[in-house]
């Protein structure tokens, strides 16, 4: 099973977020693919080769970890893009707590290699527009549409600042590639433990 563990915004942070969207969204034209926002998350840990009879295991050790740590008060805020391809959304509020939550090792077995906390929001479709390959000899390379794109996004929103929000619990997650909208992945929530 491929499973994560998230944090999910309050439903006012995720309308708040949605609405700030619309006018990049309207600006990116097809070049962006936008993720549905009713599975917009945190995710603080992730492994993909979770054995189907581990996963009892796996919500107790989740439910004993998140007891040592106190709901956290966040906020989304400010944006980015990882590897060029996809744009996300950044948190403020409780981050040192937040980073020591995302220091444990929320499920055993899974890949250490964890980025900032996130919620993404957009990857470059299929269907972005691509630099030029040809140029003339001593030119400098034509810039490369789809990174403009995302580079205005990211100025459009580096002063987003959502509505505070109490994260009291940890979801853990399956993810089944293929079987959501549009073809990406299809999330569906294994159980649910309290911080505290």
């Amino acid at each position: 099973m491929r499973v994560f563990v998230a944090l999910r915004p309050a439903p006012a942070a995720l309308e708040h977020l949605d609405s700030a969207l619309e006018e990049v969204r309207a600006g990116a034209g097809r070049a962006l693919r936008w993720g549905d926002p009713a599975q917009w998350h945190l995710t603080l840990a992730f492994r993909p080769d979770l054995p189907g009879g581990a996963l009892a295991d796996a919500v107790d050790h989740l439910a004993i970890l998140a007891a040592h740590h106190r709901p956290l008060r966040l906020e989304l805020s400010g944006a980015g893009v990882f590897s060029a391809r996809a744009l996300w959304i950044g948190v403020a509020g409780d981050t040192e707590a937040l980073a020591a939550l995302m220091g444990e090792s929320l499920l055993e077995g899974e890949g250490r290699e964890r980025r900032r906390a996130h919620l993404t929001v957009a990857r470059v479709s299929a269907r972005a527009p691509r630099a030029p390959r040809r140029r003339r000899r001593g030119e400098a390379p034509p810039p490369d549409p789809t990174q403009l794109l995302l580079a205005d996004a990211v100025r459009a929103l580096s002063v987003y600042r959502g509505p505070t929000w109490e994260a009291s619990e940890l979801e853990l997650v399956e993810s089944v590639l293929g079987q959501g909208r549009s073809g990406g992945p299809r999330h569906e929530v294994l159980a649910t433990v309290p911080l505290g």
